[in-house]
């Protein structure tokens, strides 16, 4: 058969990765962060409340009061590059782009809220050629309200394509030994540079509502191994708690805020924290651990606060995404 002069152009069939990272506002300022908060808080894997009750709270309350209150706090954080959550996701993507270039492998990267989005970075990956995708949602621990989501997004953009591409996800690595490697040895390198020992290590992690424990979400039971894990290889204990409480529902305990009170009013004096459930400094890192969990620390007799960042995009990080990622190709590299 002749192919017809116009046929399109097809381009040599690629492998891409696209790694995926929970959104971030365009901006620090009032307008892009309502844009953010109504995209985010309107997912219903997010909030489980029935829409016909809970789009009137958001779209009547919170959307005219939070966020001028969230931008004067991404304002805190933000950097010249950007909000930090996209240029450590940004930086990891193109650290992993080298590290594949060799194998004729294309590394992109998306957020589930915000900009770039699922839909553009997997439309731009197709027509470049990837006709097989890794899709890698960098969050260790699974959740209905970040991994399901992501992947949500994902296969309704596939459900839009004629042609679509073959999907592979990326499942949780919340007790990978290469990941848990990662972490220690970051904790270990940030808190020599502390240059005091520290009397108390503190995890800390996004916390959800009991109730998704309940139906049955993996989450709570990930993070409690992670922290396992990761005392058992560092061979010191730790404490555990779960930050971001939002609304009047009970949350997974003990919640991160009254944690710090209380090694405070207990005689801890110098403390540090780390988010092991974060893959990259946020604002939920940077300026509610950082900065607003430093000053409960230190309101309630604490002297020394150590923030460890996030992985990021630090070597060792990189070390990791790469074999975590090659384990997930197998097959489809050649």
């Amino acid at each position: 058969m002749i192919r017809p002069t116009d046929h399109p152009d097809i381009p040599a069939p690629r492998v891409g990765v696209l790694i995926v990272n929970l959104g971030t506002p365009d901006a620090p300022d009032a307008p892009a962060v309502k844009r953010y908060l109504r995209e985010f808080l309107s997912d219903r894997r997010v909030v489980e409340i029935p829409p016909l009750l809970w789009q009137p709270i958001l779209r009547g309350i919170i959307l005219n009061t939070r966020p001028k209150k969230s931008a004067h706090a991404y304002g805190q954080v933000w950097t010249n590059e950007g909000s930090p959550l996209a240029v450590h996701t940004r930086n990891t993507a193109r650290a992993l782009a080298e590290r594949f270039a060799d194998e004729g492998v294309l590394v992109d990267w998306a957020m589930r809220y915000g900009n770039p989005s699922i839909a553009s970075r997997i439309a731009a990956m197709k027509q470049a050629g990837c006709e097989r995708i890794l899709f890698a949602p960098l969050y260790p621990q699974y959740s209905s309200a970040t991994t399901a989501t992501a992947n949500d997004a994902l296969f309704a953009t596939l459900g839009g394509m004629r042609w679509q591409p073959a999907i592979r996800t990326l499942p949780p690595y919340h007790d990978d030994p290469g990941y848990i490697d990662a972490l220690a040895e970051s904790a270990q390198a940030h808190l020599a540079e502390l240059g005091r020992p520290v009397d108390a290590l503190l995890l800390t992690f996004h916390g959800m509502p009991e109730r998704t424990l309940h139906l049955g979400d993996p989450y709570h039971c990930q993070c409690r191994k992670t922290a396992r894990l990761l005392a058992d290889r560092l061979q010191r204990p730790v404490e555990v708690s779960f930050q971001s409480r939002f609304g009047r529902a009970k949350w997974l305990e003990p919640s991160t805020e009254d944690t710090l009170a209380r090694l405070a009013r207990g005689g801890v004096k110098s403390l540090a924290v780390m988010a092991p459930g974060f893959s990259a400094d946020c604002l939920e890192t940077l300026e509610e651990i950082a900065l607003r969990g430093r000053d409960v620390f230190v309101e309630n007799g604490g002297e020394f606060f150590g923030y460890i960042p996030c992985l990021n995009a630090e070597t060792r990080a990189i070390d990791f995404y790469q074999r975590l990622m090659r384990q997930n190709l197998q097959g489809w590299l050649t």
